[in-house]
């Protein structure tokens, strides 16, 4: 399947925005340990929350969690940690991502998990139960979802978790925001010096919880204005809150940095706050910046300043060879077949210097952009058809994995899509 997608002259309008996918998948995860009677307000529609669902509700012995690696990690830990055998396992894709690491920390504490399949990679075999804990050494420029999902099963554990991370820490901000998820529940989790974190044997404690709508599918919101960059452009985005511990709310700040800003319209009336984004017209003329906190926005970034003609460099892109696809060369394929030249480096970073090649077919509007099953491919390409004719993916179903209503928003906003 492919859409062709037509950009309106103008963007103005509201669009609802989805729950945040990162704070609903670590609520289910700390309200399941609470005691699971209630599940969190306004939960993530998309395929990464809805399988964590699933798979805490029907409790099957064989739990297939597809394409979602946040689901991988956060119930591998969960599982660990609670009564009971279960297979966990996903797509071919998940097959071949990495989980060493957190199974070996979990063995360290007592785990009992076995590979079923090629070492070092899903599906496994989890033999749940109490786990004793104590003190443990991982390194901190893993996944962050290791970590948090290490954390998160830190109260249920009879001798609580001191969680040693090992030179450099990457994706901070989701640390910090489990940790804060976690005392939120009742837990007894702080950092005691700059690299140690200590998670104390107190049990989290059932709570209403509401989930704030998702920063990182704003940022393409943020995205569109910057292209269109009509000055008239104004946007209104739903349920976002200012001093988000979202890591991806630092896009409000770099969008700043390439003409859009940002204003917070509070509610009298309990409901959730709203932002107005609005194009400016001032741009820079280059964009350094390094991703380790947040690297889900890099896509975005990249597409942007491509479409606005803006060198850029940008570091701390390490995890992106590991997720949905390996996104530094998905980004350099399809960059290439539009007619740009991208350069990574040390597969960590990523930069752009203006040159330019052929595009990959004569009318280079018939370029079609892949998605390698990756919804941020599809999500960050797509508002490129605001400074083209039209733009073409491939395979757009791939957004349900954390913006099932993305397309739907986008007709809302005025865009015309059409199915080929």
């Amino acid at each position: 399947m492919q859409y062709i997608i037509t950009a309106p002259i103008a963007l103005k309008g509201e669009v609802a925005l989805p729950a945040s996918k990162s704070i609903s998948n670590r609520a289910l995860i700390i309200s399941a340990l609470a005691g699971r009677h209630q599940l969190p307000d306004n939960l993530s529609d998309c395929d990464d929350t809805q399988v964590t669902v699933c798979a805490l509700r029907d409790d099957n012995e064989v739990i297939d969690i597809k394409a979602a690696g946040t689901a991988m990690r956060f119930m591998t830990a969960f599982l660990a940690a609670t009564e009971g055998e279960h297979v966990i396992t996903g797509t071919e894709r998940m097959k071949h991502r990495p989980i060493a690491v957190l199974v070996d920390a979990l063995r360290f504490i007592g785990a009992d998990i076995k590979y079923e399949g090629e070492e070092g990679f899903p599906p496994l075999r989890i033999k749940g139960k109490k786990l004793h804990g104590g003190e443990l050494h991982i390194k901190g420029n893993v996944s962050s979802q290791y970590i948090s999902a290490l954390l998160m099963i830190g109260p249920t554990l009879t001798g609580g978790l001191e969680l040693h991370l090992e030179g450099d820490i990457i994706s901070r901000p989701y640390i910090d925001l489990t940790l804060w998820m976690m005392r939120e529940y009742g837990a007894d989790a702080e950092w005691t010096d700059i690299n140690v974190i200590s998670v104390k044997p107190k049990p989290y404690t059932e709570r209403k919880y509401y989930i704030e709508n998702d920063w990182s599918a704003a940022s393409y919101w943020y995205e569109m204005l910057a292209l269109n960059a009509h000055q008239d452009d104004e946007m209104i985005l739903t349920g976002l809150k200012d001093g988000s511990k979202q890591g991806d709310s630092i896009a409000r700040y770099l969008f700043s940095l390439l003409g859009v800003k940002t204003t917070f319209i509070k509610s009298d009336d309990g409901s959730p706050d709203r932002v107005r984004i609005k194009y400016s017209g001032h741009s820079v003329a280059h964009l350094e910046y390094d991703f380790i906190n947040c690297p889900d926005l890099a896509q975005t970034f990249v597409v942007t300043c491509v479409a606005k003609h803006i060198p850029f460099h940008f570091t701390g892109l390490q995890t992106l060879k590991i997720k949905e696809t390996d996104r530094i060369n998905a980004l350099k394929a399809e960059m290439r077949k539009l007619g740009y030249i991208l350069e990574d480096i040390n597969d960590s970073e990523l930069l752009w210097d203006g040159s330019m090649c052929e595009p990959a077919t004569a009318n280079p509007l018939d370029v079609a952009i892949n998605t390698y099953e990756d919804h941020r491919m599809a999500l960050a390409f797509a508002p490129m058809a605001c400074v083209r004719n039209y733009i073409r993916i491939n395979d757009p179903h791939v957004v349900t994995k954390s913006y099932p209503n993305y397309w739907n928003a986008l007709v809302g906003a005025g865009f015309e899509i059409t199915e080929e």
